[in-house]
């Protein structure tokens, strides 16, 4: 077994070798895979233990192709990079061969990485040694990776070409970092409960808590953070069938996505418990608003949003930063046949349970709260009873969602539904 480094030899020689030479003062192996297009115009003198030649064929084109399209056709070049070391590393790690993986980059090399980064499995360590990976600008790009995948990023600051002392330090580190956690690494627990992922966030956390109480005992419960970036990684993992079941409180980030929210999910949300075959039950947790902001503060100091016209809609303000806003009828509409467009699809519908709670779906929206306004709340129930395939059980709960009695219902569909499939 041994450690993949990956980078363009003829761009970053030096430091790919520093690399090298670090992690097998160690003890431990490594295996040198070549990513250069062609852009830094120098033939190395170290050899790769899987060539660039190697790799764009993987990728399905030839690395002659690849070098004369960088400056027409640039992105075909990469993307057909990319594919093969997502193809080679996947291939080692099937084989039993990769321990860890360690790349380094700018932008274009950060980019030929993260696929193949992204798709290797959990607790397996990647690091990525990039000078681009903190730039603001294509912050959305980026966590379309960092969000979903156990990446471990280190920042350079300085750029990651030649062997400056700065630079020398950082690629130090990086290679002490991977060979830490070759280590240290420890192979998976050998699970002795099935695995539950859920989701939650601070309007739901009651009820998640109960039901977390009631089925701990006979599950390993696994909490996401519903605020769009947990969503991304929930979605992602059970697709790659790490849990056996999904009790999805919060799956209200599709309506971020749809709507332009601040906790948007991508439009792949609500998807991955088709695709695994598992037991499924959702409730409308934050179907009730939309997170807006941040706010600024008028001259006579009282809050104002300047994210989005508000005229006599309900506002909760948390902080400067974020501002939860009532969602309208017409809103609850378009979620309602968001989630029934998804749901329709799935292939085992009697694994699918939407449990309704008719009295609030979260403390914004309960008695007494900022957003509580029953009659908009029934919108989204009667089109999703209209848009739902009948096949999917909807079970409504004359309780609030945060109730003892709503997170027992919760419990209770999704054992009625872990038995369904067990048989």
């Amino acid at each position: 077994m041994a450690i993949a480094v990956c980078g363009m030899l003829d761009e970053r020689e030096d430091g790919l070798r520093l690399i090298k030479e670090k992690i097998e003062k160690r003890g431990h192996q490594t295996i040198i895979i070549d990513f250069s297009i062609g852009t830094g115009g120098i033939q190395p003198s170290l050899t790769p233990d899987i060539t660039c030649e190697e790799l764009a064929r993987a990728g399905g084109a030839n690395i002659d192709t690849v070098r004369a399209s960088l400056s027409t056709e640039r992105e075909k070049a990469t993307s057909a990079m990319a594919r093969g070391l997502v193809t080679k590393t996947r291939e080692l790690c099937a084989a039993g061969e990769l321990q860890g993986i360690v790349a380094v980059g700018g932008m274009t090399g950060t980019m030929i990485s993260l696929p193949a980064l992204k798709q290797l499995p959990f607790g397996l360590p990647k690091v990525l040694i990039s000078s681009t990976a903190a730039l603001p600008h294509y912050a959305s790009f980026f966590a379309e990776y960092f969000s979903v995948s156990d990446i471990t990023v280190m920042h350079t600051v300085v750029d990651t070409v030649g062997l400056n002392p700065m630079l020398r330090n950082l690629l130090v580190n990086g290679a002490g970092a991977v060979s830490g956690m070759v280590e240290n690494h420890e192979a998976p627990v050998r699970r002795t409960k099935p695995a539950l992922a859920i989701t939650e966030y601070g309007f739901s956390e009651q009820c998640a808590h109960f039901v977390r109480e009631q089925l701990e005992h006979d599950f390993d419960v696994v909490s996401f953070h519903a605020q769009g970036i947990g969503d991304r990684a929930v979605e992602h993992l059970v697709a790659q069938g790490l849990f056996d079941g999904f009790i999805d409180l919060v799956p209200s980030a599709i309506g971020e996505y749809l709507l332009g929210g601040n906790r948007p999910s991508g439009p792949n949300r609500l998807e991955s418990a088709g695709v695994a075959g598992i037991p499924y039950v959702l409730a409308p947790c934050g179907f009730d608003c939309v997170s807006c902001g941040p706010i600024e503060r008028k001259d006579n100091g009282d809050p104002l949003w300047t994210a989005r016209k508000l005229a006599e809609r309900k506002m909760f303000i948390q902080d400067t930063v974020r501002v939860q806003v009532r969602t309208s009828p017409d809103e609850m509409k378009i979620f309602a046949r968001a989630v029934a467009e998804k749901l329709n699809t799935y292939p085992n519908k009697n694994l699918v349970k939407f449990l309704i709670p008719t009295r609030g779906f979260s403390t914004l929206g309960a008695e007494g709260g900022a957003l509580h306004e029953p009659e908009t709340d029934q919108v989204f129930v009667d089109e999703l009873k209209k848009q739902l395939d009948p096949a999917i059980e909807i079970i409504e709960v004359d309780t609030h969602l945060n109730s003892p009695e709503f997170a027992r219902a919760v419990s209770q569909a999704f054992t009625h539904a872990y038995a369904l499939r067990s048989r």
